[in-house]
């Protein structure tokens, strides 16, 4: 009777492992998700008898994007969450324009990450956009801050203007840009010019003038559903966009007796790596070629994009895929199939192009075949008429 339900036990311990395999997340999995967050809390949740939700305050840090990831670690799996945000701030009102002239310019200026403007950018020279902040009354700031868009390289350079007196002044050089928030002496304007260039694409999501005058309420914090006895870590301020794999949510907008939780200190992420779409060891933030590998970050005409993805002849095909980079051949033609364009290649491959007599020796041999061909088969015929004499 017992080696009759042996087999079961086996089948049943084995369902219970794949059971658990699938609920968890691999261990690589997890730690590839968490790179992408700079820091994290931990939350040990022991005061409760019964699943609850609960609630952890975000209020006191500067967040650039309010992208989250709940991880179980008792079990290992990712939690759904619900983002609770309330903002009170008696900012100015603004208005935004560009030079040139862009398409859904005041995207930048939404309060909604998710959306962007793209900054158009010309062949091999650098680009320039003058984004403009106007308003009714003054504002005094002393900073601002320039969201991107995932894998978007910063501007090379920046510079900040404002009218003061009806005199437009520089009150930041023209600077190379090395982070999203830049700071100048505090100053008082209803009009300033920010400028920037760039050489790569540019895709800006918010560009937020700091008033320091503004008075601020913000009360910002993450709410899930917590089990008896399990531990959490909550990481944040992500530096590119994740998909942790969820569950179903319960409704945690609406949740009745949220248990608030005291916050933690914040930890940085050891698992953080910066963001390189490419792998090339160089940050987005600062590669000169984000979508192609180039260690090297070589740019011969110095125009801030790299050579690799960069297209000296202006034909609409980047070097490292042009055959001919430069000169101008958007057909790609390459009749001897070396790997260069005819447009450029000073030498043929081909040993029929090299040597001009090779073919014409081809055809006086192929001639000469047919004509003993011919001849045989004339004597065959002959030979059977004449009885095989």
């Amino acid at each position: 009777m017992k080696l009759k339900c042996f087999p079961l036990l086996v089948f049943l311990l084995f369902l219970c492992v794949l059971t658990g395999d699938v609920l968890a997340a691999p261990k690589d999995f997890v730690s590839s998700t968490v790179s992408a967050y700079r820091y994290y809390r931990e939350a040990d949740i022991f005061s409760i008898q019964t699943p609850r939700v609960v609630e952890i305050p975000f209020s006191n840090e500067f967040i650039d994007r309010f992208d989250f990831a709940v991880l179980d670690t008792t079990i290992n799996v990712f939690e759904p969450y619900f983002f609770r945000q309330e903002t009170l701030i008696n900012e100015t009102p603004m208005t935004v324009s560009a030079i040139p002239e862009t398409l859904g310019i005041t995207k930048i200026i939404d309060r909604n990450d998710t959306t962007y403007t793209e900054f158009s950018l010309p062949g091999n020279t650098q680009g320039r956009a003058e984004v403009i902040l106007e308003s009714v009354f003054p504002v005094t700031s002393s900073a601002f801050t320039l969201f991107l868009q995932q894998n978007v390289a910063l501007p090379t350079s920046v510079e900040v203007r404002a009218f003061i007196g009806n005199q437009e002044k520089i009150i930041f050089a023209n600077s190379r840009m090395s982070e999203q928030n830049v700071r100048f002496p505090q100053t008082t304007s209803n009009k300033w010019r920010i400028i920037f260039t760039y050489a790569q694409p540019l895709y800006i999501s918010e560009l937020r003038l700091i008033e320091d005058n503004a008075i601020k309420s913000n009360t910002h914090a993450i709410r899930f559903l917590a089990q008896p006895n399990h531990s959490y870590r909550i990481y944040y301020n992500p530096d590119r966009t994740t998909s942790p794999p969820l569950k179903e949510a319960g409704n945690l907008a609406f949740a009745q007796d949220v248990l608030v939780l005291n916050t933690t200190s914040q930890v940085s992420n050891p698992d953080y790596v910066v963001a390189d779409s490419d792998t090339d060891g160089v940050p987005d933030t600062f590669d000169n070629c984000i979508s192609m590998a180039n260690i090297d970050q070589k740019d011969i005409n110095k125009n801030g994009r790299g050579d690799v993805c960069d297209d000296f002849d202006e034909d609409g095909i980047v070097n490292t895929k042009d055959n001919c980079p430069d000169n101008p051949n958007r057909d790609q033609q390459d009749v001897d199939a070396d790997g260069i364009g005819d447009t450029c290649d000073t030498e043929e491959s081909r040993i029929t192009e090299r040597h001009a007599w090779i073919p014409w020796a081809g055809i006086g041999f192929a001639a000469i075949v047919l004509i003993v061909l011919l001849a045989v088969t004339a004597k065959s015929v002959y030979r059977e008429r004449n009885g095989g004499v």
